[in-house]
């Protein structure tokens, strides 16, 4: 027991002093005294005040008390224990975030965020330049919030989600508690037309954290990304939020809240989106135009691996010889495996086509958490085609009826120990920017250590070395050509992924990309790895750059791009409840 409280008083005007003698302390009851506060220093002792005992006439100590030496030693460690707890309690009350902006993350006049080399513009205004500053403040300022659709535009699509917290009900499988949309989970697939104004009406009707919708991949103006505390305040329940975005970009993407992003996603708050080409593509003899196709949803509930919701596997009926183009979304927190013993394609990755795709075999194709990857599979003369997705489930395809038994005998194969690289895949393509002379230019480097963080102690991850709070925070002007060098010196793999762009990879370990142009969104990036990426800063707003893996998002990985002269309104932990990792 700390000797602290026996050896301190409060005192009338809020502080603490020592006691005179160890013959004034109070009874037990005086132990209950909290500790002192560390804001106010304990005075010293009394110099004038009596001795805390007195020696009896004849020399020997008596045995009411303590002799002057024990009492100088108790006195001392008590100072010693009440400047080690001062201490403590400072140091571990400056890592408590309280309330924040984003905006309060963007470097100062002495922070840098990497390394930017900035061609046509001053580089002391870079992020990543020593000394760089925040946007101009006398630039013009935008807000997020205006960062919007065309207003006047009427809806070409309009869709109506509610989202619930209770049960969930897995068929084939047993209910877990989590969250529904539109009263399932996974919720309704949407689908438009590349070019459609497409709107959503989302309504949150038990979540009792407050949610939102994030456009997983879709290249949206920045008010309707979705994320609490930055693009928007969480919608309580009993609220209304109304998305509205062009779906510019034909593919397969997904939508799911982005506020406590890690419980909603896991639990179920999610849900596919399709955005078919604005005309028929002419297809090719991989994709034709018009070939049937499914969606092939990944997600875990409670343990049980589902498609499409389901604890089980698919079947799609199609005349022997006919393609069916599927669109695996995954929307776990780790790698998905993708593989067949028939022949497939990789006609698209995150929604975007790949230049002559050529037929693969006797390898897999992995798919980050947050990622998707379009594949074309050719039902045979006979039976059906097993397309392996995800691991645990399968897509049947060709004669699956129960009836003639064909199904059962189609072709299997264990997961093989090669995968496709997807660097090399396909026919190079030129691109509509030169990445090789890039604006701006960061690193990105991701590590762990010891730290705290809100007050709890842990081994965190740091982006740059920094951790959070104190993340980097990469400035870009629209229009900028940037280029990130991103680097895994942790010993998890990390599918990152960037709001609002997609980005090109360029290289991987210093082997440049050969084959067609390899556009992603969410990226794996495993340990000791080195990725160039770029992209063209085409969407102005602030937006996350950050970890799929939603609980390192959580204890840290996220880092964020900010267009100058971009601002937000909201804040993150305060009284709107944002809270979106």
């Amino acid at each position: 027991m700390s000797l602290l409280p026996e050896l301190l008083q409060p005192v009338p005007d809020g502080g603490w002093a020592w006691r005179r003698s160890v013959a004034d302390l109070e009874p037990d009851a005086a132990r209950d005294v909290p500790a002192p506060h560390p804001s106010h220093q304990a005075s010293k002792p009394d110099a004038s005040a009596a001795p805390a005992t007195e020696r009896p006439s004849g020399g020997e100590p008596s045995d009411a008390g303590p002799r002057r030496s024990e009492l100088v030693r108790r006195v001392a460690a008590a100072v010693a224990v009440a400047t080690a707890l001062g201490v403590g309690a400072i140091a571990w009350s400056s890592t408590l975030v309280g309330e924040y902006s984003v905006m309060d993350l963007a470097p100062g006049p002495a922070a840098h965020a990497g390394h930017a080399g900035h061609a046509g513009h001053d580089p002391a205004s870079d992020a990543g330049a020593p000394g760089a500053s925040v946007a101009s403040a006398t630039a013009p300022q935008t807000s997020v919030t205006d960062l919007a659709a065309p207003a006047d535009r009427p809806a070409d699509v309009h869709v109506e989600l509610v989202a619930r917290q209770g049960t969930v009900d897995v068929p084939g499988g047993h209910p877990v508690e989590g969250y529904t949309v539109n009263g399932t989970s996974p919720g309704p697939e949407i689908r438009a037309r590349q070019g459609d104004l497409v709107e959503v009406e989302f309504v949150n009707a038990t979540v009792a954290a407050g949610a939102t919708l994030h456009w997983h991949g879709m290249d949206v103006p920045n008010a309707a990304d979705g994320v609490a505390g930055i693009t928007q305040d969480v919608v309580p329940v009993g609220g209304r939020f109304t998305y509205r975005f062009v779906a510019d970009d034909a593919g397969t993407y997904w939508y799911h809240s982005h506020q406590v992003s890690h419980e909603q996603v896991v639990g179920g708050l999610l849900g596919a989106v399709v955005i078919e080409p604005r005309s028929p593509a002419p297809g090719s003899a991989d994709a034709p135009a018009g070939s049937p196709e499914v969606t092939a949803l990944l997600h875990v509930y409670g343990g049980q691996h589902t498609l499409n919701g389901r604890a089980g596997d698919e079947r799609v009926a199609v005349a022997p010889g006919e393609r069916v183009r599927v669109r695996v979304v995954n929307t776990d927190q780790g790698t998905a495996s993708v593989w067949s013993a028939a022949p497939f394609t990789v006609v698209a990755t995150d929604g975007h086509e790949v230049t002559s795709p050529t037929p693969v075999t006797d390898q897999r194709v992995l798919i980050p958490a947050g990622g998707r990857a379009d594949v074309s599979v050719q039902a045979p003369p006979h039976g059906a085609a097993r397309l392996h997705v995800g691991g645990a489930r399968s897509i049947l395809i060709g004669d699956v009826d129960p009836a003639t038994e064909a199904a059962t005998d189609a072709a299997d194969a264990p997961q093989p120990a090669d995968t496709l690289d997807l660097l090399a895949y396909g026919a190079a393509a030129p691109l509509d920017f030169d990445p090789a002379a890039p604006d701006r230019s960061f690193d990105y480097v991701i590590a762990r250590r010891f730290g705290i963080i809100d007050g709890r102690p842990g081994n965190f991850w740091t982006v740059n070395g920094r951790m959070f709070p104190d993340m980097p925070m990469f400035h870009v002007r629209e229009g900028d050509v940037v280029v990130m060098h991103l680097r895994n010196d942790s010993g998890d793999v990390h599918p990152m992924h960037l709001h609002g762009h997609h980005v090109v990879v360029l290289a991987r370990d210093g082997v440049a990309a050969t084959g067609s142009p390899w556009v992603v969104d969410s990226l794996d990036v495993h340990p000791g790895e080195r990725y160039d990426i770029a992209f063209v800063a085409d969407n102005p707003g602030i937006w996350s750059d950050h970890c799929h893996t939603l609980p390192h998002a959580v204890d840290g990985l996220v880092a964020h791009v900010m267009y100058d002269g971009v601002t937000t309104p909201f804040t993150i932990n305060g009284a709107a409840g944002n809270r979106p990792e």
